[in-house]
């Protein structure tokens, strides 16, 4: 971030500057002007960091999906890290003190799940948006995607190209298993069972680890619940298999994308805990609530989505209650009832918010742990936590997402 005079005499505009490492200079073109800040791209690097570095991806700077790959895997982390310290202290009134744990990824070929933009006229392309904006950017590989989803970005490449995709598709989701052995393809847009199953017959002959495709209607909407699904050819899940537990993970549902990492964030948020009761709210298809029953005489988990929570329900040992409801809802119809040991809670990009925050207070368990893919949200919710009494024990940095401005972390804390 660079700072542009206001006038001659007056105070300085925060100039949001992409691509820049501290301490270069560059020149830039003003994008876009608001009363307190301003967006530029760069035009030229005048005299460049000595962490800059040459992105391994051709697409970098135009595609939306990475942001820091102008630089080291180590610098990366740090910049994280002050994110996630600028955050807590602006936000929550938090200072992130020198004991939490850092934990590393693989850099590259890390995700199990990847979303593209699908077009077919007027010529036929597969992609992420740009940044910034709504325009498809053509990609024919992605350096953060499984070696085997890479395959099958080609594959449609092929396929599409010789015009045997059909027209009606806008999105397709690639989902591969933890040893990146098993495909799995959704596919969203108007798709008629004729054309699916052309599709189908198509794509898994050319890709014999892909297992099925499941066919919803148009795009997918921001709530998981939505999904309409047309049919499924072939399987409609992949079995993907963690050092503590396997699990069913159906077309549709929510898992983590790290394929490197989900053991560790595992360990992180279930390791040493035991107890009677717990909970695991925004449950997933039970991650985290089948390895707490190992140590627990009783687990409750709750999910939103109908997709999920049956994967939840499949997955469950006998001593889990999978609750479909969402946690506002559950909490306030349940917690009167509840007096769990430990509460793990792992919440969307928009957080806790306040209801909850207030309803988990109030459950008086002597351990939360609280999973976070937003910093801001994150500091937010934490900050009503410590203020209900609870103090942080320990917090951990997972870098699930290398390459991108993304910090998961996660927060135990006791009272």
């Amino acid at each position: 971030m660079s700072r542009l005079a206001a006038d001659e005499n007056g105070p300085g505009k925060a100039v949001f500057v992409p691509f820049v490492l501290e301490g270069e200079k560059v020149e830039v073109a003003l994008v876009e002007q608001k009363r307190s800040f301003a967006r530029a791209r760069v035009e030229k690097v005048v005299e460049s960091s000595q962490l800059r570095v040459d992105a391994i991806c051709p697409y970098f700077g135009r595609c939306g999906g990475c942001h820091y790959q102008h630089t080291g895997y180590q610098h990366q982390l740090e910049i994280k890290t002050a994110i996630l310290k600028e955050n807590l202290r602006r936000i929550g009134k938090i200072e992130l003190d020198s004991s939490s744990v850092l934990h590393f990824s693989h850099e590259w070929n890390y995700r199990n799940r990847t979303r593209l933009k699908v077009q077919s006229a007027p010529e036929f392309a597969v992609g992420y948006y740009k940044a910034n904006s709504h325009e498809l950017l053509p990609i024919e590989q992605c350096p953060i995607s499984s070696p085997l989803i890479n395959q099958a970005i080609a594959a449609l490449w092929r396929e599409g190209r010789d015009k045997n995709l059909g027209e009606e598709i806008q999105e397709v989701e690639l989902s591969v298993n933890a040893d990146d052995s098993q495909l799995l393809l959704e596919v969203y847009g108007n798709i008629k069972s004729r054309e699916s199953k052309q599709l189908s017959d198509t794509l898994m002959s050319t890709l014999p680890a892909l297992s099925g495709i499941t066919f919803f209607k148009a795009s997918a909407p921001t709530h998981p619940g939505e999904l309409k699904k047309i049919e499924s050819i072939g399987v409609a899940e992949i079995t993907y298999k963690t050092r503590s537990a396997s699990y069913r993970v159906s077309a549709g549902s929510f898992f983590q994308v790290n394929r490197y990492l989900i053991d560790v964030l595992t360990d992180i948020v279930t390791g040493g805990s035991m107890g009677e009761t717990a909970l695991d709210l925004y449950a997933g298809v039970g991650l985290f609530t089948c390895v707490l029953a190992k140590n627990f005489a009783q687990v409750i988990g709750v999910e939103s989505s109908p997709t999920s929570h049956s994967d939840l329900l499949y997955n469950s040992p006998a001593n889990v209650k999978a609750v479909r409801s969402t946690t506002e809802q559950f909490l306030q119809r349940s917690s009167a009832a509840l007096r769990p040991n430990l509460v793990v809670v792992d919440p969307p990009r928009n957080g806790l918010g306040e209801t909850v925050v207030r309803s988990l207070a109030g459950l008086g368990a002597s351990r939360i742990v609280y999973v976070s893919c937003e910093p801001a949200t994150a500091s937010r919710d934490l900050a009503g936590l410590l203020s209900s009494g609870y103090r942080i024990q320990q917090a951990h940095v997972v870098d699930l997402f290398p390459q991108t401005f993304h910090i998961e972390t996660v927060w135990h804390l006791v009272r």
